[in-house]
């Protein structure tokens, strides 16, 4: 055989080697997929529940009309400070002034004759006692004279005058006793005149007393809507009344916030928070976790859900009180607000980034609907259409098999685990759109060369 022929053979002999084998590595790679990994570590972690509001003083009134009246005079204006009991706008009252002159004149008139009906009632009292001395002489001299006359003793004529004196003082008797009653009965009269009157001056001087208003307690005028001249009204069904103004305690000011309904039941009272203010962006408040709400608020319009019946699958939050500690003085009423609160601490915690948990129905995991001779965790029977929370762990670094786990409390990026994995573990992280498909004891190659952050810009 020539030599060039010879050489031929090799090269063609090693070609067709090479392409076996690269036939070969191909096959073998068919149905390996590409994910990143990572490895249970422990770490301490922190949850942390986000809620935007606004910054409120704890302790506000909204003082309100309560009578329809032009404001005569405003003693104070907004910002100003106030001490309790200070008066701070008066209404027009001349003529709730002039009703409660004519009654207080009323009830004194009133009281007046409740004393002479008393006087009256005594007058008739001593007049009775007199009438019924009288009557007892009376019939003594009668019965007397009775038995004389009966005896023959005394003549007619003074039998007669004896027992006209006896009618005389018995008729006496009665007409006293008839003026005691009606001294009684003007002396009732009197009396419930004075509650009559007493009632109604009272009704006039609580209409008067709506037309001044004092501070209920030391605080700030927050809000000052209305100025001297304007008339207002009282709030009637449902038309709310003219506000005059809004005092607010200052001393301890909150952060009020809503709590998305799934965040909400990690939140409890005594929890420390961090606050920050738009208005004071370099600036951190804490605070502490002071009241929170009992009834669910729709997100659309802040109104309770217990005074709708219409809210249907809306989204709901939760009202969320933070009491600041060493506000500062300038921290004013109404300044957006969010809030940091801190619901639970682990040190130590075994964890996992968040985006590594994903879901499988337990049907899915079972053997005959996996890749044949593959390494698989053990699944407890149940029902097929099942969700089990889990991650891929890889085995023999080539097959990545789903383990259920039982999830703790969660931080910004990485999630405790508390049941079903072990520090070292490597489990896959990604990328997502592999772990949306990819299957229990699957094939893979571990790529770590590429960030999640670069393969989604892909």
């Amino acid at each position: 055989m020539k030599k060039w022929k010879k050489s031929a053979l090799i090269v063609a002999v090693v070609v067709a080697m090479l392409a076996i084998v690269g036939f070969t590595v191909q096959q073998s790679r068919k149905g390996v997929v590409k994910v990143q990994t990572g490895k249970v570590v422990r770490e301490d972690l922190t949850a942390i529940v986000t809620a935007s509001g606004e910054i409120k003083p704890k302790v506000y009134v909204n003082i309100g009309a309560n009578v329809q009246a032009k404001i005569t005079r405003l003693y104070v204006k907004e910002g100003d400070r106030v001490k309790q009991g200070q008066l701070l706008v008066t209404l027009d009252n001349i003529q709730s002034a002039a009703d409660v002159a004519a009654t207080d004149a009323m009830l004194s008139a009133s009281r007046t004759d409740a004393v002479a009906a008393q006087a009256a009632v005594n007058t008739a009292k001593a007049d009775l006692k007199q009438a019924e001395a009288e009557n007892e002489r009376a019939t003594l001299d009668y019965d007397r004279s009775k038995a004389l006359y009966d005896a023959k003793l005394i003549a007619k004529a003074d039998y007669d005058t004896k027992k006209a004196a006896f009618d005389t003082a018995s008729a006496q008797l009665g007409q006293a006793r008839a003026k005691l009653a009606q001294a009684k009965a003007n002396l009732d009269s009197a009396q419930v005149h004075i509650g009559q009157n007493a009632a109604t001056l009272r009704r006039v001087s609580d209409v008067l007393s709506k037309t001044e208003y004092r501070a209920p307690f030391d605080g700030v005028i927050t809000n000052l809507p209305v100025r001297e001249g304007e008339t207002v009204v009282p709030g009637i069904q449902n038309a709310p009344g003219s506000t005059l103004m809004t005092v607010a305690d200052t001393s301890v000011i909150t952060a009020e916030v809503k709590v998305d309904e799934s965040d909400v039941v990690n939140v409890q009272l005594g929890q420390k928070a961090e606050v920050s203010i738009d208005a004071m962006p370099t600036q951190k408040f804490r605070g502490v976790v002071s009241e929170i709400g009992g009834n669910a608020l729709l997100r659309s319009t802040g109104v309770s859900t217990a005074q709708t019946t219409s809210s249907g699958q809306e989204a709901k939050d939760f009202k969320v009180v933070i009491a600041l500690q060493d506000p500062p003085a300038n921290l004013h009423p109404g300044l957006s607000a969010t809030a940091r609160i801190t619901t639970a601490r682990r040190s130590g915690a075994l964890a996992i980034p968040i985006q590594a948990l994903t879901i499988r129905e337990r049907g899915d995991l079972s053997p005959e609907k996996n890749r044949k001779g593959s390494v698989q965790a053990a699944i407890p029977a149940g029902n097929p259409k099942e969700e089990l929370q889990g991650v891929f762990v890889l085995r023999n670094s080539k097959d990545a098999v789903f383990v259920p786990v039982i999830t703790g409390i969660s931080g910004s990026t990485d999630i405790e685990v508390t049941s079903g994995l072990k520090e070292g573990d490597e489990i896959v992280t990604g990328s997502y759109k592999v772990l949306r498909t990819l299957r229990n004891g699957a094939s893979v190659k571990v790529d770590n060369s590429v960030k999640p952050k670069e393969e989604e810009e892909s």
